[in-house]
């Protein structure tokens, strides 16, 4: 599996993929907001783009498809319950739907709601395992809930799903907040470590040259998967006096997210 990781250089620091079959050329895109730099880049490797997936419906994943498909006759992939939010879908996903790409290239669809209800993830099971995340899971973050979202399902998601993946799964998330969210981990978790030597290795990276976290990293630095920490916890109840002293994962997620929302 080829992997293409494309820098939008917009202000919202989106990044759009191309996934490609070596042996074939055909091509996937996800979330190709920029279709013109996805065009080119795909043009110059001599990768055929055949599908579009959407990860999920807001604009700036699905901003780009009409030019991308009017210049490749790519077929859209998206949710299944997506088709009154996302024009022109060609085929809706479901859990465990595969999406093949050429001969070589095989993606599991994961139904991965919270940032909103109709987001998918795709997880590659290959030589080297991967999740291309959308706005689900972040380098060292998570997504908000802000247009569309639940932050109990996603935290569903979180617990139910991703926490499962295995610790060599890389993260192709839809955005760059990498350094923003290490921050925030260590709001959270002063004495964390392993967060403060990423941040410090990540801190005005180029984005075209992006760090990747693995799913280890992300146990070891995503506040979000550090849940049962008890610094986590000593310094979520400095902030919120009310909460128990051991007030179950949920409500720690809940209130981890309360609070980046506005950090």
């Amino acid at each position: 599996m080829i992997v293409k990781q494309i820098w939008t250089g917009n202000e919202y620091r989106n990044f759009n993929y191309i996934i490609a079959c070596k042996e074939t050329g055909e091509a996937l895109a996800i979330d190709p907001l920029d279709s013109e730099k996805c065009f080119q880049i795909a043009q110059q490797e001599g990768w055929e783009i055949t599908q579009i997936l959407n990860t999920h419906e807001h604009l700036d994943h699905t901003g780009g498809n009409a030019a991308l498909v009017e210049k490749t006759g790519a077929k859209v992939l998206a949710h299944h319950n997506a088709g009154g939010k996302i024009p022109g879908i060609d085929r809706g996903l479901k859990a465990g739907d595969i999406v093949q790409v050429g001969k070589t290239v095989i993606l599991e669809a994961l139904d991965t709601p919270g940032h909103t209800l109709c987001h998918i993830c795709l997880h590659s099971h290959g030589e080297q395992p991967a999740l291309f995340s959308g706005d689900t899971l972040f380098n060292a973050g998570a997504g908000n809930c802000h247009n569309g979202g639940n932050v109990s399902t996603l935290y569903k998601t979180f617990s139910e799903q991703l926490s499962q993946l295995s610790d060599d799964t890389v993260i192709y998330p839809g955005h760059d907040y990498i350094e923003n969210n290490l921050k925030f981990t260590l709001s959270r978790e002063p004495g964390n470590a392993q967060a403060q030597s990423l941040l410090d290795q990540v801190r005005g990276q180029d984005p075209n040259q992006a760090h990747l976290t693995t799913m280890r990293e992300e146990r070891e630095v995503n506040t979000f998967f550090r849940l049962g920490s008890p610094s986590v916890i000593r310094e979520l109840r400095a902030k919120f006096t009310q909460l128990a002293d051991e007030p179950g994962d949920e409500i720690v997620f809940t209130k981890l997210r309360e609070l980046r929302n506005s950090w």
